[in-house]
């Protein structure tokens, strides 16, 4: 069981809890200081004491307040949207109406419904989800968000691969339904983004380029992908 200790603050006189797991028989020490650091993840404490569904809601939190990809009025939609932390940041920007959201999210895995976002669990790499995409958000989409990664393998390049592919599926979801001047946002990870998606999104965006949000752990590989301004089907099929 986790246990409390107290530690001081640098440069300050108070005192901070900090929760401390204790060893225990078949308990890893890589897994005993990943759940420590886990649960002394100052996101984490916010995402519990804040109702969001994930410490990933901040990231997308934090590219918003930056780069200005969602209003209200969009539609959105949201790619490996579980356990819906995007979905919840998606639906409160664009001020969604519960009543007949503008915010769909897909993932095979199953979540809790979110106010203001219909969630389909079905697989998006199925013939059949992208259709059913739009047939539920009732139109093409003004933001296609992707928060899609691959499971680990512990090979790095075998994971930087599988969530490119992941990476690629979306950028071509979202180059075949995106309304003119829409937005593309999708994980990726350090390494670079491959050059022919790079290529691809260059020629059907105004721009393009990565970020990583303070939320994204310092120590992580993770990145995103930004590509602003689509500038219509026109140019994809051109």
């Amino acid at each position: 069981m986790p246990g409390v200790t107290k530690e001081k603050k640098a440069g300050s006189g108070t005192r901070v809890l900090k929760t401390r797991v204790k060893k225990k028989r078949g308990l890893k020490s890589s897994s005993r200081r990943w759940l420590e650091r886990h649960l002394n993840d100052p996101y984490v404490r916010r995402a519990n004491s804040e109702g969001m569904r994930s410490r990933a809601a901040y990231k997308l939190i934090e590219i918003d307040d930056k780069h200005h990809i969602l209003a209200p009025g969009m539609k959105v939609i949201d790619l490996g949207a579980a356990p819906g932390g995007w979905c919840q940041v998606a639906a409160a920007s664009v001020k969604s109406d519960p009543a007949k959201p503008s915010v769909v999210g897909i993932d095979y895995l199953e979540m809790d419904p979110v106010p203001g976002a219909a969630v389909l669990q079905m697989d998006f790499l199925d013939d059949a989800a992208p259709d059913r995409l739009i047939e539920v958000l009732g139109g093409s989409p003004d933001v296609v968000l992707s928060d899609m990664a691959a499971p680990t393998t512990g090979h790095r390049r075998t994971d930087h691969l599988r969530t490119m592919q992941l990476c690629e599926a979306a950028a071509d979801f979202a180059i075949s339904v995106l309304k003119t001047g829409g937005n593309f946002l999708a994980k990726t990870f350090q390494g670079g983004t491959e050059g022919e998606l790079l290529s691809l999104l260059k020629r059907n965006f105004r721009s393009v380029h990565h970020v990583k949000p303070p939320a994204s752990r310092d120590e992580s590989v993770e990145l995103y992908i930004l590509a602003k301004d689509f500038k219509g089907r026109q140019a994809a099929e051109g």
